[in-house]
Parts: C-alpha cells; sequence; structure tokens
C-alpha cells in the first residue's frame, strides 16, 4: 500500500520474503516504527480536513520523540500537514522566557536582529505575544516574519488579525484540538501550529503473521 493511503481493519500493508531469522529480528522494530507514523499521518490527515476549504496550514512542532523526530515530521507531511522547523538552527523563534529573560518584546527582537546581522544569518523570525498589548509592541518593533498569538480567546484572535493587517504572518498556537481547530482557522489566521500531531497521537495496532506454503 502507499504512504498516505486510507486503510481499514484487515487491509495487508505488504508482503514481505526472506530468510526466517532476518525476518522475525526486524519484525518488531519495523511494525513499532510503522505504527507510530501511521498514527501521526492518520490524525495530522484529521487536522488537514478538518480545515481544508480554509486558507490555513497546519502546522507540527518540535514536540517529538528523540532521535527519530526525522520520521515523525515525514509523517506530519504524508497526512497533508506541514513542518515548522526542525530544530533551533533554522528558525528562531522568540517564546515568552526569551522576552522575560530579556526585559521585554523590543530589546528580544532587537537582540536576535543584531545576532543575524554579526553572523550573516537572514532566518525567519517568530515572536510569541501573550495578549493585544504585547501584539502592539511588535507591530511597533517589526523586524520579525510571523506573530504567534498564543492561548488568546476567539474574539483576541479575531481582533489582533486585524491589527497585523497582513503586515506579518499569524500564527494560533495552545491547547488546540480537533475540537476548536476549525473556529481558530475562522479568525483568518494564516497557520495553526499543533504539538498534538507528534505528542498525542494514537498509535495503530499493526501485527505481522507467518504464512505457510
Amino acid at each position: 500500500m502507499d504512504d498516505g493511503a486510507n486503510i481499514k481493519y484487515g487491509d495487508v500493508a505488504f508482503i514481505v520474503e526472506c530468510q526466517t531469522q532476518a525476518l522475525l529480528q526486524a519484525e518488531r522494530l519495523v511494525l513499532n516504527t510503522m505504527q507510530r507514523m501511521s498514527a501521526i499521518a492518520t490524525l495530522s490527515r484529521q487536522y488537514r480536513d478538518a480545515v481544508a476549504d480554509l486558507p490555513v496550514k497546519i502546522l507540527d512542532t518540535r514536540k517529538t520523540t528523540p532521535l527519530i523526530r526525522f520520521l515523525e515530521k515525514w509523517a506530519v507531511r504524508i497526512g497533508g500537514c506541514h513542518n515548522y522547523r526542525d530544530g533551533l538552527y533554522d528558525w528562531f523563534m522568540i517564546k515568552d522566557n526569551h522576552t522575560d529573560a530579556c526585559g521585554g518584546i523590543q530589546p528580544a527582537i532587537e537582540r536576535v536582529d543584531a545576532y543575524q546581522r554579526a553572523h550573516g544569518l537572514n532566518l525567519n523570525v517568530t515572536v510569541e505575544v501573550r495578549n493585544l498589548h504585547e501584539l502592539q509592541q511588535v507591530l511597533n518593533t517589526g523586524k520579525v516574519t510571523r506573530i504567534m498569538l498564543d492561548n488568546f480567546q476567539l474574539d483576541a484572535m479575531q481582533t489582533a488579525v486585524k491589527m497585523v493587517n497582513k503586515r506579518f504572518e499569524t500564527e494560533a498556537s495552545g491547547g488546540v484540538t480537533l475540537e476548536t481547530l476549525r473556529n481558530i482557522a475562522l479568525t483568518g489566521v494564516d497557520y495553526i501550529s499543533v504539538g498534538a500531531l507528534t505528542h498525542s497521537a494514537q498509535s495503530l495496532d499493526l501485527s505481522l503473521k507467518v504464512l505457510k506454503e
């Protein structure tokens, strides 16, 4: 069966022929990996389908299993959602702890900007805001790619989207579920990040059976 195909109970994903001991040695590793990745792909497809008619992209996060992030992010793509960043090296994200440690939104953004210039970098920058007051500080400062609206109520999120007015990309984050996803998307945000895609997917139950000729 192809990656991303719909399945039902009783379907055969693949048939393999090899030496029996080699087969049994590899069986559990292969099945555990497939179970995990199929779960992530399935959940990602459910999130994508819930807002497929709206101009919003669903993103994963770095809340992944150690050492197999690249597989889990691949499964997210198979399910129809999108990868955010792979690590700390490919996208700057200024979160609440960073702004508090730097003494505020503006100095945090300015320090990232200075670091990029000093090291010849031109990476995207996301800044997290917790309220409309912090949002206004970002709008006054600029120098970012995307504004993450963290745990905003729907009415505040709608107001935030209007305030940004497409000057920067907007992203909703924090406690997103399938039940809340569509209403969040209807506020007009460009992206919705969902950690649950990788940290809360329920593994598929797969088994391998030896067939006697």
